[in-house]
C-alpha cells in the first residue's frame, strides 16, 4: 500500500440566515462584508455538504476518495470500528443572530426515530423530518471569539428565583412547580406548559419581555431575554436564560454536549466537532418545524453543572482538550519556530484548519505545503509522520 499524500479540502459553507456575512470571509480571505451570511462551513463526508479534493487535477468528493482507499485513509482500527463511514463532522460556527434552542438523540433513539420516520414515508427533505440519519450527534464548541452559548438547565429554584421577577401575574403557567421540583417533574411539566401556550402566549411574552427590559442592566439573563424576544417575537424560547445555563466562552475555553443536552448558541465565531450526523430537535427561537413530543422523549430534565474545559498541553506545541466521544477529539497545535510540531506515524485520519499565522507542513516522502489561515487539510492514517513549522495556530479533529 502506496503513501498518501496530504490533501488540501474545499469545503461547502452553509448560508444559513442566523450567520455572519464577515467571520468565515475573513478567516478564509474573502472580500468583506460576503453577499449573503456564512453561517458554517463543513469538513468532512456529510451528503449534505460534502467536502471535495484534487486528484490528479479533478476535484472529487472526499467520500469518493475515502471509498476507494478505505483503511488506508482513515486507519485500520477507524476502518474496523466505523467501516468506511468518516466518524466526525468538523465545523467553523459564525454565530451573528440566535440558534434555535435544540437537543440532539442519543444513538438509540436516533436509529429509533430514522427507522419510524421512514416507515412513516416522510421525505428525507420534510420540513417536519427529525431524523436525517442514524446517528448521534455528541459535539464539542471550542470559542475563537467571546462566544455566548445556552447549555444544560440550571437548578429548578435558581431559574425560578431569576424568572420571579419578570413573571406575570397572574399568569398562565405558575412558578410553584418550578420552585418545588422534585427529581426534574417539575422541570419538564413547567418547560412542557410553557412551551405548549396556545393564543396567550403573545401577550405572555410581551410581558415577559418589557419586565425583562427594565432588569437589563442587572443581568446579561435579562438582556438575552430582551434580545431573543427582538429575534423571536412570541416564543416562549425567550425563558431560556432563565432556565438553562448562560454561558460567554473566552476564546480557547470549550464546552462539550452530550446526548439529551437542551442548549442554544447565541452569538460568536467558533470551531464545532460532533459526530457526523444531522439530527436536531428543536424547541423554540426558530422559524423551522418544532416537534415538541419528540424534544420532550429526548431531553434530559436535570440541572447541569457546567464544566468549561481548557486545552490540557500535551506536547512542547500540541494541546487537547478532554472528550469522552468515541468519534472524534479536538486538539489545538501552535508551532513555532523554535518549537515545530512533529506528528507520530502511527496515527488516525485528521483534519487540520488553520485559524492564524503561516508556515508549511511537511510529509517525508511527498514533499512540503505552505499553511496560511483558513486553510484546511486532511491527512490520511498512512501518510506517515509530517512536521509542521512556523508561528501558526491550527485546530486538529482526529480520533481519540
Amino acid at each position: 500500500m502506496s503513501v498518501m499524500p496530504i490533501y488540501r479540502l474545499q469545503n461547502v459553507i452553509q448560508p444559513y440566515a442566523w450567520g455572519s456575512t464577515t467571520a468565515i470571509a475573513d478567516l478564509l480571505g474573502q472580500p468583506l462584508p460576503s453577499a449573503k451570511p456564512q453561517a458554517e462551513m463543513w469538513m468532512g463526508t456529510h451528503p449534505k455538504g460534502p467536502s471535495k479534493v484534487l486528484v490528479d487535477g479533478d476535484a472529487i468528493s472526499l467520500q469518493t476518495l475515502i471509498d476507494q482507499q478505505p483503511e488506508a485513509i482513515l486507519g485500520e482500527a477507524v476502518y474496523r470500528q466505523f467501516g468506511g463511514n468518516f466518524p466526525f463532522l468538523f465545523k467553523v460556527l459564525a454565530v451573528a443572530s440566535p440558534l434555535s434552542i435544540q437537543a440532539h438523540p442519543n444513538a438509540e433513539q436516533a436509529r429509533e426515530g430514522f427507522a419510524r420516520e421512514n416507515q412513516q414515508g416522510i421525505a428525507m427533505d420534510a420540513p417536519e423530518r427529525n431524523y436525517r440519519d442514524e446517528n448521534h450527534k455528541p459535539e464539542i464548541i471550542c470559542a475563537l471569539t467571546p462566544f455566548w452559548a445556552l447549555n444544560g438547565f440550571r437548578h429548578p429554584r435558581l431559574a425560578a428565583e431569576l424568572l420571579a421577577p419578570v413573571w406575570p401575574s397572574p399568569a398562565a403557567v405558575e412558578l410553584t412547580g418550578l420552585k418545588q421540583d422534585r427529581q426534574g417533574h417539575g422541570l419538564r411539566a413547567f418547560f412542557e406548559a410553557v412551551m405548549s401556550l396556545g393564543d396567550e402566549k403573545q401577550a405572555m411574552a410581551r410581558i415577559l419581555r418589557d419586565k425583562a427590559a427594565a432588569l437589563m442592566n442587572t443581568s446579561p439573563v435579562y438582556r438575552w431575554m430582551v434580545k431573543l424576544a427582538d429575534a423571536y417575537p412570541g416564543d416562549m424560547g425567550i425563558l431560556a436564560p432563565a432556565l438553562l445555563n448562560l454561558i460567554c466562552l473566552s476564546p480557547g475555553q470549550a464546552l462539550y454536549l452530550p446526548a439529551g443536552q437542551l442548549h442554544a448558541y447565541l452569538q460568536g465565531t467558533g470551531i464545532e466537532l460532533m459526530a457526523n450526523s444531522d439530527n436536531v430537535l428543536r424547541g423554540g427561537l426558530t422559524p423551522k418545524h418544532v416537534a415538541l413530543d419528540e424534544l420532550l422523549r429526548i431531553v434530559r430534565f436535570e440541572a447541569t453543572r457546567v464544566d468549561i474545559l481548557a486545552a490540557n498541553l500535551v506536547g512542547p506545541a500540541e494541546s487537547r482538550f478532554l472528550c469522552p466521544a468515541a468519534e472524534f477529539a479536538l486538539g489545538v497545535l501552535e508551532p513555532t519556530p523554535e518549537h515545530p510540531y512533529h506528528a507520530p506515524a502511527r496515527r488516525s485520519v485528521e483534519i487540520l484548519l488553520c485559524t492564524a499565522g503561516k508556515g508549511v507542513i511537511q510529509l517525508a516522502d511527498t514533499g512540503e505545503s505552505e499553511i496560511c489561515k483558513g486553510d484546511s487539510f486532511l491527512i490520511p492514517a498512512n501518510a506517515g509522520s509530517y512536521t509542521i513549522d512556523g508561528d501558526l495556530t491550527l485546530y486538529r479533529a482526529f480520533i481519540g
